[in-house]
């Protein structure tokens, strides 16, 4: 446990430090968000806040990692390398797409294509990554099956199929969480709950683990390294709760395509290696609602040409048109999140106790 806690408070640390001095080179450079032109007008008065925050949390996660080995001497593992790397690539094409708003001086950065297309070349070298590398017993960081809570027989997929599977899930979700950061501390608040919630479930499945001889059960957990998990994923929930003192409504800063999609990566990362690809599903269900409603808006427009569900959509700009205060809809967020978490996580033990 030394080491979940030393990665968490390196990481509380360096983003609590690290994020005012961001945000001073930013606004020294004058690299600041352009909001869209069709957003809620009480958005405009952000025009001009610094963006890109989202570099402050990947580079706390990764230096809190590496410190924390280090002091402790304990080598990484290839599960939290993998992931790290994940998160670092996805967070290099949200950084281009921030660098290219800015540059541009317009809310749209990379074409969506062009987005979508390296969001699939990452998942799909993540996907193929995670199915090599096998350990001393032939288990590899990642496995073909599609899982809910633990890996099952019937739902192996062929290698290459599971391997755009998962690209298909990093995409998914660094683009659900992409649509979610769109008002002050809402990514950032929700995030810390979820990534919370992997931590939990990386210390369970490591105490109930099938290598460790000594502890295993007949329900222990097959997977590879979930203590190195479990030490990125404090790791990734310090670092967004840190960023969240400076993110909160009146935001300082935002994290940007940097942060949010880097963000999503993880979480997919995350319900891969740990088995409970369709666990997140439930976890992240806020995260889901957000990309639905913007899927919904745009079906619906298109077969009524040009009616709408929504006031405007990603659905939290529908409840601040309806009159709904920024910060009544993000911590209101924050609670409908904290709810599927809890509900996630019961889900999970649950499965356990009653396999006894």
């Amino acid at each position: 446990m030394i080491n979940i806690l030393l990665a968490g408070g390196l990481s509380l640390i360096f983003t609590l430090v690290g994020t005012p001095l961001l945000i001073k080179f930013l606004v020294r450079r004058k690299y600041g968000q352009f909001i869209r032109e069709d957003g809620p007008d009480s958005h405009q008065v952000k025009r001009g806040t610094p963006t890109m925050g989202g570099l402050v949390i990947v580079a706390a996660v990764v230096l809190a990692y590496t410190l924390s080995h280090l002091i402790l001497w304990n080598p990484p593992t290839i599960s939290a390398v993998l992931l790290l790397g994940l998160m670092l690539a996805m967070g290099l094409l949200g950084f281009l797409d921030d660098w290219s708003k800015i540059s541009k001086e317009r809310s749209l950065g990379l074409t969506a294509r062009g987005k979508l297309i390296g969001q699939f070349v990452i998942g799909g070298l993540f996907g193929w990554a995670v199915l090599s590398f096998p350990n001393e017993r032939g288990l590899t960081p990642g496995s073909p099956a599609i899982s809910f809570l633990r890996d099952v027989s019937w739902l192996v997929l062929p290698a290459i199929v599971a391997i755009i599977f998962m690209a298909f899930l990093i995409s998914a979700w660094s683009n659900a969480t992409n649509l979610t950061d769109g008002l002050d501390g809402l990514l950032a608040g929700s995030a810390t709950l979820v990534f919370a919630a992997y931590t939990v479930i990386n210390i369970w499945q490591f105490n109930q683990w099938c290598s460790r001889a000594s502890t295993a059960g007949p329900r222990c957990y097959l997977v590879r390294d979930p203590y190195d998990l479990a030490v990125v994923a404090i790791a990734l929930t310090a670092a967004c709760f840190g960023f969240l003192w400076w993110n909160a409504k009146p935001a300082k800063i935002f994290m940007g395509d940097t942060g949010s999609m880097a963000i999503g990566a993880s979480l997919a990362g995350l319900s891969i290696m740990t088995r409970t690809e369709l666990l997140l599903v439930i976890l992240g269900a806020l995260f889901v609602i957000e990309a639905g409603s913007v899927a919904l808006q745009v079906s619906y427009f298109k077969l009524t040409k040009g009616k709408r569900i929504f006031k405007m959509s990603p659905i939290h700009h529908h409840f601040e048109l309806k009159g709904w205060e920024e910060v009544t809809v993000v911590i209101r967020f924050w609670i409908i999140c904290g709810l599927f978490v809890a509900l996630g996580i019961g889900i999970f033990y649950a499965e356990w106790v009653v396999g006894q």
